[in-house]
């Protein structure tokens, strides 16, 4: 099926969703930092989305390493040569996997080292930052805004899917955070928004990876804790199911805002940078109950039930599932590399 094709049919399909709710049980998966070794593995990722259903794939930033030379891409003439050749190679090896099915992006830290850029950023990957879907909820929010932004959302079986912007310590400007605030009040206020997934690069302060979050800029705790006691407040007074799912750190950790920073107003949330960046070890802040997996490889799954509950599970992507993935197409070597030595 062709891009347009499946576009035209997932507005269809995501307009009646934003009228009548949600229309049972169905699926959405998730994670980020795919630098490094991302060529080898998210090959992987998207056979595996794809077998489990999935609807789309969110991918939480971190695309290629731009500072340096990406293992995966093999020899470059030169570090120009790699900069030019990045992005492109990003698309061609880790997005064109997914085929028909839709793939939305979130900005990471690293789409912002030079010479890359946010405005870079938003023409490379324009055909991903303003499908029809997502044009389409842009002119039904405001049928003034004709402007793609590295900050969005798009409603589906009655879940607000938003993507927020807190690539650089510039973020969350004032123009994303009256957005963000907005937003959430049409959402709190409307019958037919259930639930709230937000999704970012870096984790909200007051994690268990707060060594690596938005902790590390003075404005980035104060406009970061501001998403938080908002989502916090939807949640609470409006009622609505509310999750938080983020990257950057390069592992796997459940329940990232159970720690003394938020207590009384814990929300659900996960780390998943497990794409195929170099692999972290736990940091110090990590407790029990985070069940953190470092190591590894894998994405996320959010199962949305009738009621709009979600359910998170993550499938974790071992060498089988690489060498399967990559027969034909990339050296064996490299991808038993890419699975035992691409970590701390």
């Amino acid at each position: 099926m062709s891009r347009v094709a499946a576009g035209t049919i997932w507005i269809l399909f995501s307009t009646v969703a934003l009228a009548q709710g949600g229309t049972g049980e169905w699926r959405f998966a998730v994670s980020g930092d795919s630098r490094n070794c991302g060529d080898i593995v998210m090959p992987a990722i998207a056979a595996g989305v794809r077998s489990n259903g999935a609807e789309f794939y969110w991918h939480l930033g971190d695309f290629r390493a731009i500072y340096t030379f990406d293992e995966d891409m093999g020899p470059q003439p030169n570090i120009i040569g790699y900069e030019v050749n990045a992005w492109p190679d990003f698309i061609a090896h880790q997005l064109a996997p997914f085929g028909d099915l839709p793939v939305y992006l979130a900005m990471g830290n690293h789409e912002t080292i030079p010479p890359a850029n946010r405005d870079q950023f938003l023409i490379q990957f324009a055909d991903w930052l303003d499908t029809p879907v997502l044009r389409t909820q842009r002119l039904h929010d405001d049928p003034r805004d004709h402007k793609p932004r590295s900050y969005y959302h798009w409603v589906s079986h009655g879940v607000d899917f938003i993507t927020l912007d807190n690539a650089s310590t510039d973020q969350f400007d004032s123009g994303q955070m009256e957005w963000f605030q907005n937003l959430i009040q049409r959402d709190s206020a409307s019958p037919e928004i259930q639930t709230i997934v937000a999704g970012m690069h870096e984790a909200l302060p007051g994690s268990a990876s707060s060594g690596h979050s938005m902790d590390d800029w003075p404005s980035g705790q104060v406009t970061g804790r501001a998403v938080y006691e908002a989502l916090w407040h939807a949640r609470e007074a409006a009622h609505k199911n509310v999750y938080v799912v983020a990257s950057h750190s390069h592992l796997y950790m459940e329940d990232i805002y159970d720690t003394t920073s938020w207590k009384g107003k814990v929300l659900p949330g996960w780390i998943v940078g497990t794409a195929g960046a170099f692999r972290y070890k736990v940091p110090p802040e990590a407790g029990p109950a985070q069940k953190a997996r470092a190591g590894v490889y894998g994405y996320l799954v959010g199962t949305v039930g009738a009621d709009g509950a979600v359910a998170f599970e993550f499938h974790e992507v071992g060498l089988e599932d690489l060498l399967r993935a990559n027969q034909g197409k990339q050296p064996e070597p490299l991808v038993r590399w890419c699975f035992s030595s691409n970590k701390e």
